[in-house]
């Protein structure tokens, strides 16, 4: 090939999550920043809605499990079904998330290295309270079938709390949570937001990683990080699916340093949601709150930051 040994082997990345015309969420919010970091992405789209829901109105389709199926018929048909890795995000149907372990289980059947990046979207905190966003019924599909074939999974602290049965208080519950995560399938973790207090104060919101690797002679070694990373005041609306894509990347380039790879992740995340909520302020204009439209992360003018972040936000190893 032209290059030669400098061009870097393709890597292709099934991502199946929501499409929305205006904005960025799901495959949107996910699809330029893999794009940017070299990746080719093909998308399967589980909806295609106007704008997210967030907004007071939205119009749109939903893809059913039948159809997730046909198009991935019509890929296997061209032998084109050979990825490196699968991306999904947030999903309401129970038989949607079970055709993608279908897919999944095969893909991985067609190239056992691949690698299936899962945000186990479920539900969030909220005054210290949790709630489920999706219908109960989708955790025990998660418990039972989803998180056993994934490769690194990206929950919350609440979701962490409902696919073990575990609530976490403390620090050491969070990384004991996350053992028995590992033990669910996941070599990597990571507990993308937490109510837990952060060493360097209220103004700061903790993440935590771990990510377990078997040695060829049985050993096991576990790296944990903790990464502080500062509060921003507003509401954002993909900030996750934009997490995961960005993490995928650079566990990709950085395969055995989740320090390095989380940093990199979060400091570009961090760019991302200064930028937006700065312009969003300037289109609000003094003293209004921005609405829901002012919000969407502007990633297209984060297109440097995303491709190299300056590390802003370190990470601590436990």
């Amino acid at each position: 090939r032209a290059g030669g040994a400098a061009m870097e082997p393709e890597c292709r990345v099934l991502s199946i999550q929501s499409h929305v015309v205006r904005g960025y969420v799901g495959n949107k919010a996910a699809t330029f920043p893999l794009q940017v970091l070299g990746f080719e992405v093909d998308t399967v789209n589980s909806v295609q809605f106007s704008n997210h829901t967030g907004y007071a109105h939205w119009k749109g389709q939903v893809l059913n499990s039948d159809e997730l199926h046909e198009l991935y018929e019509g890929l296997k048909l061209n032998k084109v079904n050979r990825y490196d890795y699968v991306l999904t995000g947030y999903t309401r149907d129970t038989s949607f998330l079970a055709m993608v372990v279908d897919i999944v289980q095969e893909l991985k059947q067609q190239n056992s290295n691949l690698v299936y990046v899962c945000d186990p979207v479920m539900g969030d905190k909220w005054n210290g309270e949790g709630s489920m966003y999706v219908p109960k019924d989708l955790l025990p599909v998660y418990r039972d079938k989803v998180v056993p074939v994934a490769d690194i999974i990206t929950p919350n602290q609440f979701e962490a709390e409902l696919l073990t049965g575990r609530k976490i208080y403390t620090e050491k519950d969070a990384l004991e949570v996350m053992d028995m995560l590992h033990a669910m399938g996941p070599e990597t973790v990571v507990i993308t937001s937490s109510d837990l207090q952060a060493p360097l104060g209220n103004d700061y919101l903790i993440a935590l990683g771990s990510h377990r690797k078997t040695k060829a002679d049985g050993t096991r070694i576990t790296q944990r990080i903790r990464v502080e990373s500062p509060k921003v005041d507003a509401v954002f609306v993909g900030t996750g699916d934009l997490f995961a894509a960005m993490l995928l990347a650079w566990t990709h380039k950085h395969p055995n340093n989740l320090k390095v790879a989380c940093e990199k992740t979060v400091s570009a995340m961090q760019h991302v949601l200064q930028r937006t909520i700065k312009s969003a302020k300037v289109q609000a204009g003094e003293g209004n709150k921005p609405n829901s439209a002012q919000l969407e992360l502007r990633m297209v003018q984060s297109k440097k930051d995303i491709e190299n972040p300056e590390i802003i936000v370190k990470a601590t190893v436990l």
